[in-house]
């Protein structure tokens, strides 16, 4: 839900901060008063792309922010974990474009790119331009529509899943027969290399281990010099330490007797005498089994410089090498078997089709079952709007006899092409006179009727749609008296489960509103600047006389209006 937005400098506003509500939010006010900038602002929060030329006059940039209830929207949350936005129930979206052109993007006062603003505004707002009807005109989009309506997003993560999979399988063989020719050739070198490595066989950290023994090796002498003499200090010189602690412990004995207080240093001269007993201990198998072996010295030189030379010449460790003497087998590998592999790769993409023809299948089945009574939801809504004669259809096709793709299956011979949603390509078709054929919705010419069909179609899909927020403009066009209060009707029963912003310039919509807001212009110092009012209770009902009659308000245009409300609310 929108909560509030914050415009500033943009066009001819100045400044204003209007704050919507829940339920059915109308915006009216005279031809030219400003609510198409007010659309255009909220564009720039859906990603809309703008030029410096919408900064007002004496300004340096303009700003548009937004601050939205997001708690409920997971889709949104999901998002906004995913690239690291800090959050809570409100996320405030900040646009801001300067006299030079630049566009600084803001979420929850982190920076982000346009594309980031654009995903969000999608999970956040539907915005049905009066020519710009957004998605519902985008044969793309129909599909989604429908599996919003149908729920299969778990049949739909599944079938996503396996198309994963053969996506791997697919890139591996690709990545194999391009690179066929370049391995055989390299073959040769291949073999050399992996005989070079074989013939020294290193195995993992060895080089540490060779240089660890070699380092002892080759100081033998000195450790044994070392340990000896620390073992005589110990025990064999002419004052050894051991013989001066024992002293030490026999006068503290006969100290203590006298006086108690020093038995704790009694304990702590026993711990010293107890660790230079280890320590003697130690250096004397210490010193035994150092060996003075020039042969091994020789054999482990010979080895460390062997590897030295296979780290120098493949990658400068002995892991890289041994990475390398894996990846240039692998490569022999295939060289050499190398039509069983592609034989093999080619059975687990055939697999993984026969797994993704039965997901896909499944799909269509659930989508095909659930469009009959969606085309007749939409088909009563459009006769409850005054277009009684109008028919609407869900068509199916698939794409066949796919040459240059790998991503297909196989259904009754033919190959069907993949997408991202299985194997159907779904798109609406509608007749809106008697008699007529059927055409798609994106080539319907009537106003007056494009609007209605997008009601209605947004009324039924609705029912399942995500989407917080369903912003309308002029929704009325080509509507009047009867239909459009029915079109009022429509709007105020979509505001039971979404938050509806609805520009019209029709009383009989204007007078379903929760809340109202006049949008108009005034002269300040010479300056035009745009403005935006919540009506009271009072005022609403003089801006629906100022509807139905234009300026000159009468006293029986404020009983008609205040007539017109209340029937509403009977």
């Amino acid at each position: 839900m929108l909560k509030t937005l914050e415009i500033k400098d943009y066009a001819l506003i100045e400044n204003i901060t209007v704050e919507f509500q829940k339920g059915l939010n109308i915006i009216t006010g005279e031809t030219g008063a400003g609510k198409s900038i007010l659309i255009g602002a909220l564009g720039l929060l859906l990603g809309d792309r703008a030029s410096s030329e919408i900064v007002r006059k004496g300004a340096k940039k303009s700003i548009v922010e937004g601050i939205f209830e997001i708690g409920q929207n997971k889709k949104v949350t999901n998002f906004l974990d995913k690239i690291d936005i800090e959050q809570d129930d409100e996320l405030i979206v900040r646009r801001e474009i300067t006299l030079k052109g630049s566009n600084r993007c803001f979420l929850n006062d982190t920076p982000v790119q346009l594309s980031v603003i654009k995903r969000i505004g999608n999970l956040l707002i539907d915005l049905h331009g009066q020519h710009d009807h957004q998605s519902l005109l985008k044969t793309e989009t129909h599909i989604e529509l429908l599996d919003e309506f149908c729920d299969i997003n778990n049949n739909l993560n599944e079938y996503l899943k396996e198309k994963k999979v053969l996506s791997g399988i697919i890139s591996e063989i690709h990545r194999l027969k391009s690179n066929e020719q370049k391995i055989k050739e390299k073959s040769d070198l291949y073999s050399f290399q992996l005989k070079e490595i074989d013939a020294v066989a290193p195995v993992e950290n060895e080089d540490a281990i060779l240089e660890k023994e070699l380092n002892i090796l080759e100081n033998s002498e000195k450790l044994f010099s070392l340990s000896s003499q620390i073992y005589t200090d110990i025990y064999e010189s002419e004052t050894p330490v051991h013989d001066l602690l024992f002293r030490i412990e026999n006068n503290l004995i006969e100290l203590s007797k006298i006086d108690d207080s020093t038995k704790e240093k009694l304990d702590e001269i026993n711990s010293a005498l107890e660790s230079v007993k280890d320590v003697g201990d130690f250096m004397r198998n210490y010193k035994d089994k150092i060996e003075m072996d020039p042969k091994r010295i020789d054999e482990v030189r010979e080895r460390v410089g062997a590897i030295y030379l296979l780290k120098k010449k493949y990658g400068g460790s002995l892991k890289k090498v041994l990475e390398f003497r894996k990846k240039i087998e692998e490569e022999l590998n295939i060289a050499e078997n190398f039509t069983d592999k592609i034989e093999e790769l080619n059975k687990k993409a055939n697999n993984s089709r026969k797994k993704l023809k039965e997901l896909a299948l499944k799909l269509s089945r659930i989508r095909k079952q659930k469009a009959v009574n969606v085309a007749k939801e939409i088909v009563n809504t459009l006769n409850y709007l005054g277009i009684s004669n109008s028919s609407f259809t869900i068509n199916f096709k698939t794409e066949k006899n796919i040459s240059d793709s790998d991503y297909y299956v196989e259904i009754d011979n033919k190959k069907i092409l993949l997408n991202n949603r299985g194997i159907d390509i779904v798109e609406f078709y509608i007749s809106t006179n008697l008699g007529e054929d059927e055409k798609p919705l994106a080539k319907i010419a009537s106003g007056g009727e494009i609007s209605r069909v997008m009601l209605a179609i947004k009324s039924v899909m609705a029912k399942t749609e995500k989407l917080p927020l369903l912003i309308f403009d002029e929704i009325d066009t080509g509507v009047s008296g009867r239909i459009a209060q029915k079109v009022g009707k429509v709007l105020k029963e979509l505001s039971n489960s979404h938050q509806i912003i609805s520009i019209t310039h029709l009383p009989q919509i204007a007078a379903f509103a929760d809340h109202h807001y006049s949008v108009y212009k005034k002269t300040i110092n010479n300056r035009v600047k745009s403005t935006i009012q919540k009506l009271s209770e009072n005022s609403k009902v003089t801006e629906v006389a100022k509807l139905l009659s234009g300026e000159k308000i009468s006293k029986a245009n404020i009983e008609a209006a205040q007539e017109l409300i209340d029937s509403i609310k009977k």
